[in-house]
C-alpha cells in the first residue's frame, strides 16, 4: 500500500482522502494508506504540531476549535473505520498520542485538559491469541471523555476507559474501566479515590490569588460543579442480583416452613 504524505493543509485526492481545514502548518505530517479517510479541523482550531497516520480506509479525525485555551498537540493513529473526535477547548501541555483501530472510536469531551505524557490507546498495537482456544484476548475497545476533564502527569487509557464529565485521572495512573463523573481515579489499575470534587482550570503558580484554601477565593464554574452519580460496574450489578435473589428465595423457604 502507497502512502501519501501531506503536511497540514487543505487536500483531497482521487481515494476520497482530505484535509478539512484553513490552517497551514509545516510543522506536521498528514499520512494517507487507503481511501476515503478525512481529516477535519473547526475553522478556530489553533494546532502547534500535528501528526495522524491514516493506515486503513474510512477512518475519521476531527478536531475542535481552541477560542479559549493555547494550541495543541496531537500524534494521532486512525486505523480501518475508525474515529477520533476532539471537542472544543482541549488543551495538550505535550503531545498528546491517540491510537484507535479495528473500527473503535477515541472521543472526547469539550474543556479537558491533557496534562504531559498522556496516551489514549484503544488497541494494544498487537494481537494477543489464547494458545488453546485461539480466541483473542485483546480486543480493541472504544475510550470516551466526558467535558471538563483533567487528565494528569502521564496517565494512560486504555481500551474500554469511559471518564465522565468534571473527574480528574491521576498521576501516572492506567485507566481501562469506567469512572463517574466528579471524582478522582488513581492507580495501576486506576480506581475511585473520592468522590463529588470539582476542579477548577487556572494554574495555582500563574493565575491570582496567590492562596486559595476554598472555593470563596475563586469564582467556581458552576456547571461543572456536581455531586459524584453512583455508577454500578456489571459484576457489581450481578453480585447485587444474586444477593437480591438469595435474600427472595430465603424468604420463600421461610414462608414454605411456615406452612
Amino acid at each position: 500500500m502507497t502512502a501519501k504524505i501531506v503536511p497540514l493543509a487543505p487536500y483531497s485526492d482521487d481515494k476520497g482522502n482530505s484535509i478539512d481545514s484553513n490552517l497551514s502548518l509545516e510543522k506536521s505530517r498528514i499520512t494517507f494508506k487507503g481511501s476515503g479517510n478525512r481529516l477535519i479541523l473547526h475553522e478556530s482550531a489553533r494546532i502547534a504540531n500535528i501528526i495522524v497516520n491514516f493506515d486503513g480506509n474510512n477512518a475519521l479525525v476531527q478536531i475542535g476549535a481552541n477560542r479559549n485555551v493555547g494550541p495543541s498537540s496531537w500524534n494521532i493513529r486512525a486505523g480501518e473505520d475508525s474515529k477520533v473526535v476532539i471537542g472544543n477547548d482541549v488543551s495538550t501541555t505535550s503531545m498528546c498520542v491517540i491510537s484507535a483501530v479495528e473500527g473503535t472510536s477515541v472521543v472526547i469531551g469539550n474543556d479537558v485538559m491533557f496534562a504531559t505524557g498522556n496516551q489514549l490507546r484503544a488497541d494494544d498495537g498487537h494481537a494477543i491469541y489464547d494458545v488453546v482456544t485461539g480466541n483473542r484476548v485483546n480486543d480493541s475497545k472504544s475510550i470516551s471523555i466526558g467535558d471538563h476533564v483533567w487528565i494528569a502527569y502521564e496517565a494512560c487509557l486504555l481500551g474500554g476507559a469511559h471518564v465522565g464529565g468534571g473527574s480528574v485521572i491521576g498521576f501516572r495512573s492506567v485507566l481501562n474501566r469506567h469512572v463517574p463523573n466528579n471524582c478522582i481515579a488513581a492507580g495501576i489499575p486506576a480506581r475511585v479515590i473520592r468522590e463529588n470534587i470539582a476542579w477548577e482550570r487556572p494554574h495555582l503558580s500563574l493565575t491570582s490569588p496567590p492562596y486559595r484554601p476554598d472555593s470563596s477565593h475563586i469564582t467556581p464554574t458552576l456547571q461543572y460543579w456536581k455531586t459524584t452519580e453512583k455508577h454500578l460496574s456489571a459484576p457489581a450489578i450481578k453480585k447485587r442480583s444474586r444477593l437480591i435473589f438469595n435474600k427472595i428465595k430465603g424468604l420463600i423457604n421461610f414462608d414454605r416452613k411456615k406452612s
